[in-house]
């Protein structure tokens, strides 16, 4: 007979000095127990794979059952976009990763999901302000309580809430309890240290929720591994209008002084001819850490990273760019406004300039969440951020999207387009504009991020 048992994050398999030839690829020997080893994450696929060969086995490592008397206590209205997902995922065996645009229902999505099981959930999230947000809406439609793991939090319960951080350490002692691994923002999970959270679960259904499911090829094969195939993949133009708010973006180039220009070439002629010399293409995937390297190694390098930070300064931050934010905050007067910046300086000197709130990741848990409950009040209408609040945060009532300056990253973009998407009553179209410092690598890093289908003309 074979036995099945959950040990530490992993699958421990005894009782047979061979394996079938059904799960053979999914175990490997252990020499310290002698017996064979697997992925927790592998527990259905052997289960299925034992079940199917009529092979003998005894269940150990499930310590979780079904939850009979699970019930909403308030009914939810599926919208047709949801409904399709769902049963996308549910075609798919309730192991898949749907996408879609923030302000579309992912957490109802996922509610709807738990309700339908029946069985015990584990839901990760990448932020404690997620962490609290979820437990507020499990804690709103269950009839049982919801546990939260993080954030100062240790409670267990058949839901629970937890942060990757947590997940982390604590899998290797609750990864047999739940049936549901639910993975909020998912595509933080293909991290090296994330994806272990999901590895070492035995959950036999899966749920991956993003807005941005684009990732590098291995990282896309590991979400595929750990949570399935995208199953649905519903765009904010399909839902512009309708679910979302009607948007617009808005393109601004804005010339830099001739004292700017001047100094933003000079410094740029340094560093690209310390990148010629040190044979360092910024195509490749190791070229930051490369040109770090040869900064510390090799003569002028220490003139090369000063100048490329002070042309990149330049660019992100000129006078003009000041000005052009002056003018949007008038025209826009009396909406809610989010000021993105690439950089806690920037985001400070737009604060002190226009006397305006900034959240950075220095700013302490009770003023970022006071910060936040004022703008959506109204009392503050504009906020200041560097890159905290491109994910994670619900203020439906902003309309207005300010990009300073940012990376070359579409999932950055398209998460700054979907803070002012939100529905809110009597909210007007929202609208994204986007600085961008005419003659500079500005336009080249725009281009790149533009790269997706909201950012098409229509």
């Amino acid at each position: 007979m074979i036995n099945i048992d959950f040990d530490a994050g992993t699958l421990n398999i005894s009782g047979v000095d061979i394996l079938p030839p059904e799960i053979i690829q999914f175990a490997g020997f252990d020499v310290r127990s002698k017996t064979f080893r697997a992925k927790a994450s592998d527990y259905a696929r052997i289960i299925l794979a034992l079940r199917k060969a009529g092979i003998p086995f005894a269940d150990r490592a499930r310590k979780y059952e079904l939850l009979p008397d699970l019930a909403l206590k308030e009914q939810l209205t599926t919208r047709p976009h949801q409904a399709r997902a769902l049963t996308a995922w549910k075609q798919a065996d309730c192991r898949a990763v749907v996408s879609l645009p923030t302000g579309a229902g992912k957490t109802f999505l996922a509610i709807m999901a738990i309700a339908y099981l029946k069985r015990p959930a584990l839901i990760l999230v990448p932020t404690i302000d997620l962490l609290t947000q979820w437990c507020a809406t499990i804690e709103r439609f269950f009839n049982i309580p919801c546990g939260m793991l993080g954030g100062g939090s240790r409670n267990i319960q058949k839901i629970t809430v937890s942060t990757y951080d947590s997940a982390l350490l604590h899998m290797e002692f609750i990864g047999s309890r739940f049936a549901l691994l639910i993975a909020d923002e998912c595509h933080h999970l293909p991290s090296p240290e994330n994806r272990l959270c999901a590895a070492m679960a035995i959950a036999p259904f899966r749920l991956g929720l993003t807005a941005t499911p684009e990732l590098p090829e291995e990282y896309s094969s590991v979400l595929q591994e750990m949570m399935g195939d995208i199953c649905c993949n519903i765009s904010i133009r399909e839902l512009a209008g309708k679910v979302l708010s009607a948007y617009q973006v808005r393109q601004l180039r804005v010339e830099l002084s001739g004292e700017e220009a001047a100094a933003y070439q000079h410094n740029r002629m340094i560093y690209t001819s310390f990148l010629r010399r040190a044979a360092i293409d910024f195509q490749r995937k190791d070229a930051w850490s490369s040109f770090l390297i040869a900064c510390a190694r090799l003569p002028g390098g220490k003139e090369a990273l000063h100048a490329f930070f002070t042309q990149r300064h330049i660019a992100r931050a000129g006078k003009a760019k000041l000005e052009m934010i002056a003018g949007i905050l008038r025209r826009h007067a009396g909406e809610r406004v989010i000021i993105f910046t690439a950089d806690n300086d920037a985001a400070y000197t737009i604060g002190r300039k226009f006397l305006l709130p900034v959240l950075t990741h220095h700013t302490k848990a009770a003023e970022r969440k006071e910060f936040l409950d004022l703008f959506r009040q109204g009392k503050y209408p504009v906020l200041v951020t560097s890159k905290v609040l491109n994910e994670g945060v619900d203020v439906p009532q902003a309309s207005v999207g300010i990009i300073v300056s940012g990376s070359g990253s579409v999932r950055e973009h398209v998460q700054r387009l979907g803070r002012i998407l939100r529905h809110a009553p009597d909210k007007p179209q929202a609208i994204l504009y986007e600085l961008i410092s005419a003659n500079t690598s500005e336009e080249s890093i725009s281009a790149r991020r533009r790269e997706h289908d909201a950012y098409q003309k229509r």
